[in-house]
């Protein structure tokens, strides 16, 4: 089971030591971050479950950062700042954050409320239905949706783009000819010849960029999806 990651983003070493400590010792795996720059990037890293922002960052201050992570996912946020005004505390609810912690603060009590969080969103989690998703590594493809990610980049398919792509994705390593491709994802009463398949395999694969190789040409056959072909 893959461990709990908190991302933890101050840019005071020393705080940042003291929470690695603490939480460290519940068996947690702490992603550290420098600045809201770096915070950003840590977060699209790695799979994380909740985040520890401080306000007064370099490059990106937490708010900020907090309105991206918002975009995009609902982890528990916790604030920590040396200000501990009624106007920050509001701003930052109002921006989705589920705690607030002001500098200096207890290392257990904080540990105390990243335990009371995690245990309260990984319940939820387990009583919300799994998206109906194909995921192979960076490529996600949300069938519920019709969307696909690659590398948190979304693709714009065509209709029959994301058709192809996800009639291969369901088949890993199954070959297909381009007649068995025409009548799966065009029909039986499509009027066309089976250029249209290459043709479609070739955008699909632009979108796919360094990516491509996971559409594997099969000599004189047709094509496969196979993810586990090196990049």
């Amino acid at each position: 089971m893959e461990p709990i990651k908190v991302l933890i983003a101050d840019d005071e070493k020393g705080i940042r030591n003291i929470i690695v400590e603490y939480l460290s010792q519940e068996g947690i795996e702490v992603i550290e971050a420098v600045d809201g720059v770096d915070a950003l990037n840590q977060f699209k890293k790695h799979n994380i479950d909740l985040v520890i922002l401080d306000v007064m960052m370099p490059k990106i201050e937490g708010w900020t950062v907090c309105k991206e992570i918002r975009k995009v996912s609902k982890i528990p946020i916790i604030m920590l700042t040396a200000r501990g005004e009624e106007y920050d505390k509001l701003l930052g609810f109002e921006l989705g954050i589920d705690d607030y912690v002001v500098k200096p603060f207890s290392p257990k009590e904080l540990r105390a409320r990243v335990k009371a969080h995690l245990a309260r969103s990984h319940s939820l989690l387990d009583t919300i239905p799994k998206k109906n998703e194909v995921i192979f590594g960076e490529l996600r493809i949300d069938m519920d949706a019709r969307s696909v990610w690659l590398e948190d980049r979304y693709l714009q398919l065509t209709p029959k783009e994301y058709e192809l792509l996800i009639f291969l994705a369901e088949n890993p390593k199954k070959v297909f000819s381009r007649e068995q491709l025409l009548t799966s994802v065009w029909g039986y009463d499509f009027f066309g010849d089976d250029r249209t398949v290459d043709t479609h395999i070739k955008t699909l694969r632009e979108h796919l960029k360094t990516y491509r190789k996971w559409i594997v040409t099969v000599w004189r056959i047709g094509y496969k999806f196979d993810p586990e072909v090196e990049r």
